[in-house]
């Protein structure tokens, strides 16, 4: 069986047609165009489907993207203004009624987990966190072996934690929020803070990797934040593993090793003897894996784990 999965970004939009067992036939991107607004959006993933099922039988459609989801309805609960009119946005609906196939939709960092579950550093975990450092942090909490939505499909929005009352102000327009100290963004702008100018990220690391002081000096800052906010996640949840994603997981155990040193200071020893904290291992191929594996689990009786 075949697949159409999208992973849809600010910035790009990741598609490719996969088998029901996780095997990438076809992948590929175009620009998001997210300034065109979400209808947009929607129906040029729309026309790129058209186009695939003609090389490919399809026979269904799965859309990991950016936004809150409501995946029961498949539409858009709420989107920052990154995607012009994508709140409210009804994309199963539209989808299905044009293509006529059956659709599923979910939100990115959640598409991403289970990507990992099923084809990536999550095999064997039943019970873990899943954290994208970027532009600011998403999170995806599953729970023996699913996601886990709260009461609204809301649940996840780690980055939003407290850090510091009355911090920097965060674009949810609330202060000291989570990521505003521990995104990869927030790195780079802490890097900026204390040279003077900015810094490309794995050139940094590179410094950082060569025992510059001053470069070591920085990351301690920031991964201590990492850290601070994951001790409040993982005493809630307990998780038996942490997945750290987003361009930043580029960096491998080298950071994982880092941040999970600094948080063994800060937990309870109960919650730092079974816990592992691992970067993601597929890449952008994770959301469309996980795409995939969110469609089979709703339309197929295949018992994929």
């Amino acid at each position: 069986m075949k697949i159409c999965a999208f992973d849809i970004g600010g910035t790009n939009i990741k598609f490719g047609v996969l088998t029901d067992d996780g095997h990438i036939l076809f992948k590929s991107q175009m620009a998001t165009k997210a300034i065109s607004g979400g209808l947009n959006i929607i129906e040029r993933v729309i026309a790129q489907i058209k186009i695939l099922r003609k090389s490919y039988d399809i026979k269904g459609v799965s859309i990991s993207t950016a936004g809150q989801i409501n995946s029961e309805k498949g539409h858009v609960v709420f989107a920052v203004d990154t995607i012009p009119r994508y709140t409210g946005l009804k994309i199963k609906e539209i989808i299905e009624e044009s293509v006529q196939l059956p659709v599923i939709v979910e939100n990115d960092v959640n598409c991403a987990a289970l990507g990992e579950y099923w084809k990536g550093v999550a095999v064997g975990y039943s019970d873990f966190i899943c954290m994208t450092l970027g532009t600011g942090i998403g999170g995806a909490i599953i729970s023996h072996g699913k996601v886990y939505y709260g009461a609204n499909f809301l649940a996840g929005e780690f980055g939003h934690l407290n850090l510091y009352p009355n911090g920097k102000k965060c674009s949810c327009g609330s202060k000291g929020c989570y990521e505003q100290y521990a995104s990869s963004k927030a790195l780079s702008n802490l890097i900026k803070k204390e040279y003077g100018f900015s810094i490309d990220l794995k050139d940094f690391f590179q410094f950082v990797k060569e025992d510059n002081i001053k470069a070591n000096s920085v990351l301690n800052i920031w991964v201590r934040d990492v850290a601070l906010g994951l001790k409040s996640i993982v005493h809630i949840f307990n998780p038996e593993l942490i997945i750290i994603g987003g361009g930043i997981s580029e960096q491998g155990e080298y950071l994982t090793k880092k941040i999970s040193s600094e948080l063994s200071k800060l937990i309870m020893p109960s919650f730092r003897e079974h816990l592992v904290i691992k970067p993601a291992s597929r890449g952008n191929d994770s959301n469309l894996l996980g795409a995939v594996y969110n469609w089979v689990m709703k339309y197929s009786s295949n018992k994929l784990c």
